[in-house]
């Protein structure tokens, strides 16, 4: 009997052993949260499924941050078949106490705080009723799905839901601590640390799995940062206006390109832009160049290229413009401007004083040869200067004119010149004529 006994305890250590443990994965939403965050979020929900893992402790710190970025997180958490807990370590403001309902067990350590969810602005300034309303709305939809109390997500985000148990009037938005959250059921418990809430949720025995943000999602992170993602902006305008107007193709081409692909690739990712948004920036570009080389001047197609091309980018920074509050609405707006306006000044100082600089004399041809080498410039160009002609051909920027009674090929300082204007000598550079219209 006692060699059964043994056997049978033998048989199933064996049997355990063959058995994989289960895993416990481990996150950390800190610091703002932005739309680069979500990525990082949807990745170890994925990992956690595929694994079969037993639960997701996510550890939470953080002053809010962006409403799109919180309610793709949100739903990412709410759609997990795995069990998830959220693990308020310090604070869950704003933002971060919607992604904190969104877990089926709330833990928050002594001293904590959750609750201040209304949508401000980057001056800390409530927005309008609107944005109010949309907020509500999630925060009511995920304590519905969670079991919390609707009432109190709702006072969270708005001062006049009065909540009688808990507040006496309608001036102040309701932020729990954690004896406060745990008392009207917005927490479960109240724990130090990762290990006693492993403990408490029977998961002491289960794998560790820390999950930190890999390269790329870092890199997306930085790239979206409006700094960057401006600079990106303004690389790319440079790059395609200087294609544009120098003849082939070149290294600055390739940077706008490269830039513009890291802008429009960033912000698919994030769910900012869609392969819409994509196409109407490539057939602003398109209608541009058309109105550049085959219809010269500036109409229709010059004008709906530019309002694309804004289009475009404008939507790449934003996400649904129907749920966008005002600030992020804002902020794109001020990207884009300051984008197109550092654009502006960056080429204006680089068609002025480039070719006048050192490291550029150093890369072309200079027209200080000798007279006695028989290759100077014709010495009548040189008496052109200030002299007036009609232009026989259209200047892109090359082209012919007429200038006393002889015919010259002559260059624009830069614009387009359409034939039959009046153009004016302005310099003589060897046998380059450069001419300005009148």
């Amino acid at each position: 009997m006692k060699v059964k006994i043994i056997l049978a305890v033998l048989l199933s250590f064996f049997l355990s052993s063959l058995i994989p443990a289960q895993k416990v994965y481990i996150a950390n939403i800190e610091g703002d949260i932005d739309l680069g965050l979500a990525p990082y979020v949807k990745r170890v929900v994925k990992e956690a499924e595929s694994s079969s893992a037993k639960a997701i402790i996510f550890k939470i710190n953080t002053f809010g941050g962006r409403v799109d970025a919180a309610t793709q997180i949100k739903d990412a958490i709410l759609n997990s078949k795995v069990k998830t807990i959220a693990f308020i370590d310090k604070r869950a403001i704003s933002a971060g106490a919607l992604i904190a309902l969104s877990c089926e067990k709330i833990v928050m350590v002594p001293g904590a705080s959750m609750g201040a969810a209304t949508v401000v602005d980057q001056e800390g300034k409530r927005q309008a009723e609107k944005y109010q309303s949309y907020m509500r709305s999630e925060m009511r939809a995920t304590a519905e799905k969670t079991g919390r109390r609707t009432d109190i997500a709702q006072a969270m985000v708005d001062e006049t839901v009065v909540v009688a148990d808990l507040q006496d009037d309608s001036t102040k938005l309701v932020t729990l601590t954690t004896e406060e959250a745990v008392k009207y059921k917005m927490a479960d418990t109240t724990l130090t640390t990762i290990e006693e809430v492993k403990k408490v949720y029977g998961l002491m025995n289960e794998e560790d799995v820390v999950i930190q943000s890999n390269w790329a999602e870092d890199i997306v992170r930085f790239l979206n940062n409006p700094i960057i993602s401006s600079l990106l902006i303004m690389i790319g305008m440079i790059g395609l206006f200087t294609e544009i107007k120098t003849p082939g193709w070149g290294l600055a081409g390739t940077a706008g390109l490269i830039a513009l692909a890291l802008f429009f690739g960033t912000s698919y990712i994030l769910q900012l832009a869609t392969i819409w948004e994509i196409l109407i920036f490539v057939i602003g570009v398109i209608l541009l160049i058309v109105e550049i080389f085959v219809f010269p001047g500036f109409g229709i197609a010059g004008f709906a290229g530019v309002v694309l091309m804004i289009l475009g980018l404008f939507f790449g920074l934003i996400s649904d413009l129907d749920i966008a509050s005002s600030s992020s609405i804002s902020i794109a707006i001020v990207q884009i401007a300051g984008s197109f306006i550092m654009t502006g000044i960056f080429l204006y100082f680089l068609w002025k004083y480039l070719p006048k600089s050192v490291v550029f004399n150093k890369l072309v041809l200079q027209d200080n040869i000798s007279a006695k080498s028989g290759y100077a410039a014709n010495t009548q160009f040189e008496q052109l200067v200030g002299t007036s002609g009609i232009t026989m051909t259209d200047l892109r920027p090359s082209g012919t004119a007429i200038l006393n009674g002889l015919r010259v090929d002559v260059i624009s300082d830069g614009d387009f010149i359409q034939k039959g204007s009046n153009v004016t000598v302005i310099r003589v550079e060897g046998s380059k004529v450069v001419v300005e219209k009148k």
